[in-house]
C-alpha cells in the first residue's frame, strides 16, 4: 500500500472524538431530548445549535487546541455544552470543584493556567483575587448574548483522540488535588464500556446529579449524549427532583453514593415511589451498610452495582458484579471488566499469588493520560506501562476480586497489617450501625493501633461492649478497635462522590488526645 493510502485508511479507523462523534448523534436524534432541567427540555437539534455557537465563541476569543478554559459551576446544562464547544476545538475543560476552600480553588485554577474561566455568576466571589488573572465569561445574561451574537460557521474540528478532554480533580489526602486528564479517546472507550458491562440502550435516561465536576455524572452524561439518550440534570442530592426523575424516566445506571441511600430509600418508601425502570442502581458496595443495600434495591427492584473503578479509569476494572433487588450480601467480591488487563502486585511490583493481598495495576484504553503537570507521579503510577492504583485486592480461585483497602490506609500494628475496611464491613454487619470509619492512632506500645469512628440509627443504639463483642467474634485480636467513638451520621466528613474522609478523623484524633 502506499504511505497516502494508508494514511487515509488510518484517519478513517479512528476511534473519533467527542465533538464529532456527539455532532453525528445530534444530527441522527435532532429531535430527541437531549437534557432536561428544572421541567425544561432542550431536544439534541438545540443542543447542537448551542454547541456550535459557543464553539465559535471560544475560537474567537482566541482559544486553540491545547489551552485550557476553566468551569466554576452547578450542575446545569451549561457546563455539557462548554465542555462539548470545548472538544471540537481540541481545548481541554478544567472542571473546577466549588466546594474547595479559597486557597485550594486557587491551586486548581494557577495549575492548569485557563485561558479563560466560564463561572456561574453567584459563584464568581468565590474565586481568590490573586486568581483572576484570566477572562472571565459569566454564566447568564453575557452568556446567552455571546451566544445569540455568533452566526459564523463553527472551525473545523481540531481535536485528536489522544488530546485533552477534561481535568478532573482528584481529592488529595495529603496535598493539593491532583489534576487528572481524561482524552477523548479515553471518554469514548468508557462510554462503549458503559453499554457492555451494563447493557445500557440508547433510549435510556441518566440522572446527573452528582456533581459535574466527577467522574460519575461527567464521565456517564457525556456517554448518554454520544447514545442518544436523555440527561436529567439535577443540581446536587435533592429528594424531590430525583423522585420525580425516576418515576418519569427508564433510566440506565442510577447513581447512588454511600451517605445519600438512607434517606433516598426513605423517600421512596414514604411516598411510595414507583420506578418506571432502573437497569441498575448503586456505587462503591463496599462503603454501604449491606442491609441499606437490600433495602434500596427491593424499592427500586433493580440490581445494586457492586462497583470499583476511579476518575483515573473510568468504570474498569472490576465492576461486572450485581447484588440482586432485596439481597442482603455476605460478601462482595467483584469481576474483573471486559476490555482490561490487571495484576496483583507486591512492593517490588512482582505478581503475587492467589489468595495474596495485592496493589492492583491497569491498563486499558478507558485510562487516563496523567496528572497534569506531574512529571514524577506520572513515572511512578505509570511504572513499567502499567497504571498502580494504590488500591490493594486479593484475588479467589475463582478470579473473582475482593477489595482489602487502600494501601495508603494500611495501618501498621506491632508488625502486623491491618486493613480497616475489613474491620468496617463487620462493624455495618450490624443493622444499627448507619456509618462506620476506621483510622489509625498512634500508639507507644504498637505503633499505631484502629481507633473506629460509628454512627448508628433506632432508637436502640448498640453499646460499645456489644461492638467489641462482635470485633472479638469475627476479627483476630490485633485487628480489633481499641476504642470505639460515637458521632452522628452528618459528623463524618465526605468527599464530593460519599467517601468518608479518614485523614479528617485522624485529626480529630489527634486534636483530642
Amino acid at each position: 500500500m502506499s504511505s497516502g493510502f494508508e494514511a487515509q485508511i488510518e484517519a478513517a479507523c479512528s476511534i473519533g472524538t467527542v465533538g464529532s462523534l456527539f455532532r453525528a448523534c445530534a444530527e441522527l436524534h435532532a429531535r430527541s431530548i437531549a437534557i432536561e432541567y428544572r421541567g425544561r427540555s432542550m431536544t439534541y437539534g438545540e443542543l447542537l445549535d448551542r454547541v456550535l455557537r459557543l464553539t465559535v465563541v471560544l475560537a474567537a476569543r482566541g482559544l486553540k487546541r491545547g489551552d485550557r478554559v476553566g468551569i466554576l459551576s452547578r450542575n446545569r446544562p451549561e457546563y455539557l455544552e462548554v465542555e462539548l464547544a470545548a472538544a471540537n476545538l481540541g481545548v481541554i475543560t478544567a472542571c473546577l470543584n466549588w466546594r474547595l476552600s479559597g486557597r485550594e480553588l486557587a491551586y486548581c485554577i494557577e495549575l492548569v493556567s485557563p485561558s479563560l474561566l466560564i463561572i456561574e455568576a453567584d459563584l464568581a466571589s468565590a474565586i481568590p483575587p490573586a486568581s483572576r488573572t484570566s477572562p472571565v465569561l459569566e454564566i447568564g445574561p453575557d452568556y446567552e448574548n455571546e451566544l445569540a451574537r455568533q452566526h459564523a460557521r463553527p472551525p473545523r474540528p481540531q481535536a485528536q483522540p489522544e488530546d485533552g478532554l477534561v481535568i478532573l480533580y482528584t481529592s488529595g489526602t495529603t496535598g493539593m488535588p491532583k489534576g487528572a486528564v481524561i482524552s477523548h479517546r479515553a471518554m469514548v472507550m468508557r462510554a462503549l464500556v458503559f453499554t457492555s458491562e451494563l447493557g445500557i440502550t440508547p433510549q435510556e435516561s441518566f440522572v446527573a446529579w452528582a456533581p459535574l465536576f466527577h467522574m460519575a455524572s461527567t464521565d456517564h452524561a457525556l456517554a448518554t449524549l454520544l447514545r442518544g439518550g436523555t440527561v436529567v440534570v439535577v443540581d446536587g442530592f435533592q429528594l424531590e427532583p430525583l423522585l420525580t426523575a425516576v418515576a418519569r424516566h427508564k433510566i440506565g445506571w442510577l447513581v447512588l453514593i454511600p451517605g445519600m441511600i438512607e434517606a433516598f430509600s426513605v423517600g421512596l418508601r414514604d411516598q411510595r415511589v414507583k420506578a418506571m425502570g432502573v437497569r441498575v442502581c448503586g456505587a462503591m458496595a463496599d462503603l454501604v451498610p449491606p442491609h441499606s443495600i437490600a433495602a434500596v434495591t427491593e424499592l427500586l427492584q433493580a440490581p445494586y452495582l457492586n462497583s470499583f473503578g476511579s476518575t483515573e479509569t473510568g468504570l474498569p476494572p472490576a465492576t461486572r458484579a450485581f447484588i440482586a433487588p432485596g439481597q442482603i450480601p455476605d460478601r462482595l467480591s467483584k469481576r474483573q471488566n471486559s476490555f482490561c488487563e490487571i495484576k496483583l502486585v507486591d512492593p517490588s511490583d512482582n505478581e503475587v499469588a492467589p489468595g495474596e493481598p495485592g496493589e492492583l495495576a491497569i491498563r486499558g484504553p478507558t485510562l487516563f493520560s496523567g496528572y497534569w503537570k506531574a512529571d514524577e507521579t506520572n513515572a511512578h503510577d505509570f511504572r513499567g506501562g502499567w497504571f498502580h492504583m494504590g488500591d490493594v485486592f486479593r484475588r479467589n480461585e475463582d478470579g473473582s476480586l475482593d477489595f482489602v483497602d487502600r494501601a495508603k490506609y494500611m495501618i501498621k500494628s506491632g508488625g502486623e497489617n491491618i486493613y480497616p475496611a475489613e474491620i468496617e464491613r463487620v462493624l455495618l454487619s450490624d443493622k444499627r450501625i448507619a456509618e462506620a470509619a476506621v483510622v489509625r492512632a498512634a500508639d507507644s506500645k504498637w505503633g499505631e493501633v484502629p481507633v473506629a469512628f460509628v454512627a448508628h440509627h433506632g432508637a436502640e443504639p448498640p453499646t460499645e461492649a456489644e461492638l467489641a463483642d462482635l470485633c472479638r467474634r469475627e476479627l483476630a485480636g490485633y485487628k480489633r478497635p481499641r476504642e470505639f467513638r460515637f458521632i452522628g451520621f452528618a459528623d463524618f466528613p465526605r468527599s464530593t462522590s460519599g467517601k468518608v474522609q479518614r485523614h479528617e478523623l485522624e485529626h480529630r484524633l489527634k486534636g483530642s488526645g
